[in-house]
């Protein structure tokens, strides 16, 4: 998901941007369709052999500005820490398990470092959570520094006057969910779901995409509920088939709780015409949906909540196609790889500049201007 912003990156700054790969991609992701990326001219994959690391070194030396990620580059930040350099700290909620994730190593390590080294320095923080202003403050880290920032899929400029057709209320409404058959994603909700539809006469499909540790229960389920008719295992696809199943559906089911920190899956959704009901807890929701305007908001694991969010949109076939417009605005508007490029580097220019740095609604830094951090 870091791709497109690192394409237009590596475009707007005429090839002076490299991004440092430190593990190779897991074959998790690999099994579930992702391509490598081994031929993007940018990038610098230093986990291969030590020649290819001393070179990353040399880059981090040369460079004025630095994003990188706590979890897999804490070894360049204390290498370089003391440098002139300015720094971004790229990153979700600190506390996706709550407090007990203070517990972790580390956690006490990188924030015994950055309170000894690196707040005196010009240490920012992206905030690829609605959530991660309020954790790593709490623990004073980044006091005034956080801005607004997530993660930025592909958005295809077209006409949507063209493609928006889904707002017949007499056909059977097509529901999809998308993600890995695991507890905190909580694929037992849509089963759920689907039975109290079928109970109230509704005609539809749940199309259930994806692989996991638990997919065989959820089946189970569904078999247990006599749903066999209505909820739809497909397995896992290629991201671009995944793309255009979300052009097949009506609505989409995003139903992680607190442990999702983004949740790149709703920006393709929105991206791609389908209607989203999400989670309140997933990273991305407060900043990508505003509730009925352009997708639904419901209660985490509330049931009940998402029950009435779907009957909704099912009986209002025209709120459907006006919050999917909505969506894809908000997504080509403000949420775009390339729109993220350029006002991540006007930031740095005001930065390096002394510049006002441009507020938020309610005057709280962000590199967006829709909602504040």
């Amino acid at each position: 998901h870091q791709v497109p912003l690192a394409d237009s990156l590596y475009e707007l700054l005429d090839g002076d941007f490299y991004f440092i790969e430190t593990i190779p991609m897991p074959l998790s992701t690999k099994h579930i369709g992702y391509p490598e990326y081994n031929s993007r001219p940018y990038l610098i994959q230093a986990w291969r052999n030590p020649n290819i690391k001393s070179q990353s070194y040399d880059i981090c030396e040369g460079a004025d500005v630095i994003l990188f990620s706590t979890a897999y580059s804490s070894e360049y930040v204390h290498r370089f820490h003391d440098s002139n350099k300015i720094w971004f700290e790229v990153g979700e909620r600190w506390l996706k398990k709550g407090f007990v994730n203070i517990l972790s190593p580390r956690f006490i390590r990188w924030l015994y470092e950055y309170h000894r080294y690196y707040k005196r320095n010009k240490f920012y923080r992206l905030c690829s959570s609605a959530y991660a202003k309020h954790d790593v403050n709490l623990f004073g880290a980044y006091l005034g520094r956080c801005f607004k920032w997530g993660y930025f899929t592909k958005v295809d400029k077209v006409d949507r006057r063209l493609s928006f057709s889904k707002d017949n209320c007499d056909e059977v409404v097509r529901l999809m969910w998308c993600a890995r058959f695991i507890g905190w994603k909580h694929p037992e909700l849509p089963i759920k779901l689907a039975q109290r539809l079928k109970n109230k006469g509704y005609r539809f499909i749940i199309d259930m995409f994806g692989g996991g540790e638990i997919i065989e229960d959820i089946k189970s389920l569904a078999h247990k509920l006599n749903l066999d008719d209505n909820v739809k295992f497909r397995g896992n696809f290629p991201n671009d088939r995944i793309l255009n199943e979300m052009r097949n559906h009506d609505i989409f089911l995003f139903t992680s709780d607190r442990n999702e920190g983004w949740g790149a899956v709703l920006n393709e959704a929105m991206a791609n015409d389908c209607t989203v009901i999400a989670s309140d807890q997933i990273g991305s929701v407060p900043f990508l949906i505003d509730h009925l305007s352009n997708g639904l908001i419901f209660k985490s694991c509330n049931l009940d909540d998402l029950e009435e969010k779907v009957i909704f949109l099912i009986n209002n076939p025209d709120k459907r196609l006006e919050m999917s417009r909505n969506a894809y605005n908000t997504m080509i508007d403000n949420w775009s790889p390339e729109s993220a490029a350029k006002q991540l580097l006007s930031l740095i220019d005001a930065l390096i500049n002394g510049h006002e740095i441009k507020l938020g609604e309610k005057g709280e830094k962000g590199v967006f201007n829709a909602k504040d951090v």
